[in-house]
């Protein structure tokens, strides 16, 4: 073989494996990028609850964590100081595309629209939830929260 025949054949071989890392690192970034795209799509939903504090204000929250905690213990993420209030009452949590309720075993029980609370059930927009006897308005929103909202 001649020396101009192999040069050319290198350049050939050098250029379509240059080709070859260029479509794999386009593919991994298309791969990443459309993985991206889906977790955007599964993020949590804002969730606002609106219940009176003990001083009798009405206080509103916004949440975007896909878990809340309702009791009268001061860690929880509402905080209800109220006899009727188990430490450790309720749970809101997001999965399977939907927030659910779920009682804690608490003393007094939790209520979903006057329906006692014994499984994890799905909430809706404008559902009431009392924790004992403090009530909770549930707002679930469509559109995402604006940046001076407060998040938590």
């Amino acid at each position: 073989m001649s020396a101009p025949f192999l040069l050319i054949l290198r350049f050939g071989m050098t250029l379509s494996l240059y080709a070859f890392i260029g479509w794999a690192f386009l593919f991994l970034w298309r791969s990443f990028k459309l993985e991206s795209e889906l977790l955007a799509t599964r993020k949590t939903p804002p969730l606002s609850l609106s219940y009176l504090n003990h001083k009798g204000q009405k206080k509103t929250k916004h949440f975007r964590n896909p878990e809340i905690t309702l009791g009268r213990d001061p860690h929880s993420d509402i905080y209800l100081e109220n006899e009727t209030v188990s430490a450790h009452h309720a749970r809101l949590a997001y999965h399977h595309g939907q927030w659910w309720l779920d009682d804690l075993g608490s003393t007094n029980g939790t209520t979903l629209n006057d329906d006692d609370v014994e499984t994890p059930t799905i909430i809706i927009n404008n559902d009431q939830i009392h924790c004992g006897k403090v009530p909770i308005k549930v707002y679930l929103a469509m559109a995402d929260l604006s940046p001076t909202t407060q998040r938590i």
